[in-house]
């Protein structure tokens, strides 16, 4: 018999999450230019019908299918949610997770991650990616790239990157953000900067639109990772008291960093610190103490502000909305941080944080850990990426009098503001 408690606990998690990628595209829309508003959404809007296209096809059983007997994929055993219905109904063993609620639960719970993950991605590309190309790269990540990651590093035993290597991952600094982020920037070197990049300033057209998404993303996340432990007990209060004070302690972070260098906090800027503590978070958002959330959110800050504001200008890279600087440096980062804070008793694994056993070990697997998903993913994303471009034509950019006209006009005949392309 199901746990109603834990049925319902998952299935409020799951609609939180499920949440976030509207959210992401009211954030991404905000920072977008005026011109590009309705391209920049709907390419998240798109993610959710793919993604739930093809999670449902095949993605959660390369993810979670099989026996466990493959280090980095799943199974085919339950393509198209096969048998999962069935079990429902009977109640069979099978159907069950944690031996709590049903695998449908999770279905949807980890369908919402995958949604999440993707939209990501686009942030990078906004304002030049022809929307079809977006749309076939993101259908072939969404079932080579995401869940091969995804049984690595929580398929259970015998994965490679959770339990062969050790490394710990809560709610996915690794699955999520490490590679939409890594993802996000092998895309916008192979599509190529923005015309006028350096020398035009991309303001974001809309502060309010960025703070709402950012309180959606903010709100998601809590089902994000407290649902992540999968079951409504301490250590989900625990990874749902470390989001709140992780999220704030980054956006008062950020604050102070521009009161510093520019002599007066943004709300832009507030959101973006919001997110990179969110991001950091993400994976230890179980296994630390709430001090070192805060510590987490402070020192986040600081490292994707660098990123943002200098590396990215120093290597002339064209991240159009910082899913780099953001959320592969940020999920880098709280995966070390979880290496040095983990609590011994909290661990998945043999190992605690270094700070409280001064043994290395788990920070070693973090790092090995991040490692192995950097170059899983990148290697797939250079190949897909060139892959794609090939079958559009050997570019993957609008031209040129597109781009200058503006995607929303150029690619989906409407616009954000009517009145001004004259369209009223």
């Amino acid at each position: 018999m199901f746990d109603a408690g834990s049925t319902g606990f998952m299935l409020v998690c799951a609609m939180l999450v499920l949440l976030m990628t509207p959210g992401l595209a009211f954030f991404y829309g905000g920072l977008s230019r005026r011109k590009n508003v309705v391209n920049t959404m709907i390419m998240s809007f798109a993610v959710i019908g793919i993604v739930g296209v093809t999670w449902t096809v095949c993605g959660w059983s390369f993810a979670y299918g099989g026996d466990g007997s493959i280090p980095f994929f799943g199974g085919f055993d339950q393509i198209g949610l096969q048998g999962l219905v069935a079990g429902i109904v009977s109640e069979a063993p099978e159907a069950l997770s944690h031996d709590a609620y049903p695998a449908m639960a999770d279905v949807v719970f980890q369908l919402a991650f995958c949604m999440i993950t993707t939209a990501i991605i686009t942030g990078a590309v906004a304002g030049r990616m022809k929307f079809g190309a977006v749309c076939a790269f993101v259908a072939v990540w969404t079932v080579v790239v995401y869940p091969p990651l995804a049984h690595m590093v929580w398929g259970g035993e015998g994965s490679l990157v959770g339990d062969t290597i050790g490394a710990l991952d809560f709610a996915g600094g690794d699955v999520v953000h490490i590679s939409s982020g890594l993802t996000g920037l092998i895309l916008c070197l192979i599509a190529g900067k923005r015309r006028g990049f350096g020398m035009v300033s991309y303001r974001p057209h809309n502060v309010p639109f960025v703070a709402l998404g950012a309180t959606l993303l903010w709100f998601g996340w809590f089902g994000f990772n407290a649902g992540s432990e999968f079951a409504p007990d301490g250590v989900a209060a625990l990874a749902l008291v470390n989001t709140v004070v992780a999220s704030g302690a980054g956006l008062v972070s950020w604050m102070l960093i521009e009161r510093a260098r520019a002599g007066k906090p943004t709300l832009v800027g507030a959101a973006t610190g919001l997110v990179a503590g969110l991001v950091v978070i993400t994976p230890a958002a179980g296994f630390v103490e709430p001090w070192a959330a805060v510590v987490m959110g402070l020192v986040v800050s600081p490292v994707c502000y660098f990123a943002v504001s200098f590396l990215k200008r120093k290597l002339g890279y064209d991240d159009a909305l910082d899913a780099f600087g953001i959320h592969a440096i940020g999920g880098v980062t709280g995966g070390v941080l979880t290496g040095l804070f983990c609590v011994p008793e909290l661990s998945w694994t043999d190992f605690g944080g270094l700070v409280y056993t001064g043994d290395p070990t788990l920070l070693g697997a973090q790092v090995l850990g991040i490692l192995v998903t950097v170059v899983f993913v990148g290697v797939l994303d250079v190949v897909l990426g060139f892959a794609v471009k090939a079958c559009f034509k050997g570019s993957l950019r609008v031209s040129e009098a597109e781009e200058a006209q503006g995607l929303d006009v150029a690619a989906h005949g409407e616009s954000a503001y009517p009145a001004y392309v004259g369209l009223d």
